[in-house]
C-alpha cells in the first residue's frame, strides 16, 4: 500500500468531545487529529461521507469516530487514512469512491444507502478493492465478493426510545420527524419507535412528519425545525427525529416549545447547545462506529466479511443514550431505565418481535 494523502486537518478536534452511550455505557474515544495509529497495519482506509458530511452530528460523524478508534488501536495509521465530503446534493458520490478506488485503497468505506447503485457498478471494474456501504443493499442480486453491506436493526433501537417517550408523554401524544421517505430505511424508525411506544400505552397517538423524498432532505435543518413545531404544536410533547444534520432544527423547536427531543445515531446531548441539553431525553444510537470499526478490524486480519452484515441490540449495535447533562431523576430515571434494558432483553430473547414496516 502506498503513501496515502492525508486529510484529516483539524476535523477531528470538534469530534474529541463527542462519544456516545449505549445503554448507559460508554464508546471509542474519539481523539484529535495528532493521536493515535503509530504502529497501525499498513492497509489503506477511506471514508466516502454522503450528504450533511462532517459535523452533521449523526451517522457520517458516527462513522469518523469508527475509524479513529481503529487508528487509536493501531489497526491503521492515520497517514494511511482519508476521507472525501460529497456536494450538497450528493450528485458526486461516485466519483468520489471511484477517486478512492482509483488510489488503491484496500478499503472504501461509503458512508450511506445511497451508494448502493453505484458500488453495483464500481466494485467489479475494481476487485482489489473492499467496499462496505454503511446501510447498503449493494450486489444484492449478483453477489461481489469485495462488497459488505452494514446495516442496522434502527428499529429495535427505536423501539426503546419510543417505549421512553411513551412513559415520558403527559399528553398521550408523541412525534417522529423522518428525513428520506420511501426508501424502507427511516421507515423501520418509524416502525419501532411506534411500537415502543404502543407497548407502553396501546392509546397513544404518534404523529409523524418527513422531509422530503430525495437524499437532501437529511440537510434541511430549516425545514426539519419548522415540521418539528408542527409536531409540537398538533399535541406532541415528545419528538424523535431519524433526519440526519435536518435534526438540528428538531432540538431548536423544542427548545422554543419547552418540549421534549430525542437524538438519533449518535448521543446528541453532547453536541447540542446547554439549552438544548436540558430538552434531550436521550438519544436513539446506531452504532456506526461500530460498524466501521469491526470492518476495518476485517481488512487488517484479511478476513473482510462479504454481503451483508447486520447489527442490531444483540450484537450492540443499536441502544439508547443516557443525557448526561441533565438530571436524571427528572429526565430518563432510573426507573425509565430498567423498563427500557427489560424490553432489551426480551428484544434480544425474541419475545418481542419488533416491527421493520410502519
Amino acid at each position: 500500500m502506498r503513501t496515502i494523502r492525508v486529510n484529516w486537518l483539524l476535523s477531528l478536534v470538534a469530534l474529541s468531545l463527542v462519544a456516545a452511550a449505549c445503554g448507559g455505557g460508554n464508546p471509542a474515544d474519539t481523539n484529535d487529529a495528532g493521536g493515535g495509529g503509530g504502529s497501525g497495519s499498513d492497509i489503506g482506509v477511506s471514508l466516502a461521507f454522503d450528504v450533511g458530511g462532517r459535523g452533521d452530528q449523526s451517522f457520517n460523524d458516527a462513522a469518523l469516530r469508527g475509524l479513529q478508534a481503529a487508528i487509536d488501536e493501531g489497526l491503521v495509521t492515520q497517514e494511511n487514512t482519508d476521507f472525501i465530503e460529497p456536494n450538497a446534493t450528493g450528485s458526486n458520490r461516485d466519483d468520489n469512491v471511484v477517486n478512492f478506488a482509483e488510489q488503491s485503497y484496500d478499503l472504501v468505506v461509503p458512508v450511506g444507502f445511497a451508494f448502493s447503485p453505484g458500488i453495483d457498478k464500481i466494485a467489479p471494474d475494481y476487485p482489489n478493492v473492499n467496499f462496505a456501504v454503511v446501510d447498503g443493499f449493494a450486489c444484492l442480486e449478483k453477489p461481489c465478493e469485495n462488497v459488505s453491506n452494514l446495516t442496522f436493526k434502527e428499529q429495535e433501537g427505536s423501539f426503546l426510545v419510543g417505549a421512553a417517550a411513551a412513559l415520558k408523554s403527559e399528553t398521550g401524544t408523541v412525534g417522529f420527524l423522518g428525513g428520506q421517505q420511501g426508501t424502507g430505511l427511516i421507515e423501520r424508525f418509524e416502525a419501532g419507535f411506534t411500537a415502543g411506544a404502543q407497548e407502553v400505552d396501546p392509546n397513544i397517538e404518534v404523529l409523524v412528519e418527513y422531509i422530503g423524498d430525495s437524499t437532501t432532505a437529511f440537510n434541511d435543518p430549516t425545514k426539519g425545525e419548522a415540521l418539528s413545531a408542527k409536531l409540537y404544536d398538533d399535541g406532541a410533547d415528545v419528538v424523535y427525529h431519524a433526519a440526519g444534520a435536518s435534526g438540528a432544527g428538531l432540538f431548536k423547536a423544542a427548545v422554543a416549545a419547552n418540549k421534549l427531543a430525542i437524538g438519533v445515531d449518535s448521543d446528541q446531548s453532547l453536541t447540542a447547545s446547554p439549552e438544548q441539553q436540558k430538552v434531550i431525553l436521550t438519544s436513539m444510537l446506531k452504532r456506526v462506529d461500530t460498524a466501521v470499526h469491526d470492518v476495518i478490524q476485517q481488512v487488517a486480519d484479511d478476513a473482510f466479511k462479504s454481503g451483508t452484515q447486520v447489527f442490531g441490540l444483540a450484537e450492540d449495535g443499536v441502544g439508547y443514550a443516557v443525557n448526561e447533562f441533565n438530571d436524571n431523576d427528572e429526565l430518563l430515571t432510573q426507573d425509565i431505565q430498567s423498563q427500557l434494558d427489560d424490553f432489551k432483553q426480551q428484544i434480544i430473547d425474541g419475545e418481542i418481535k419488533v416491527p421493520s414496516e410502519p
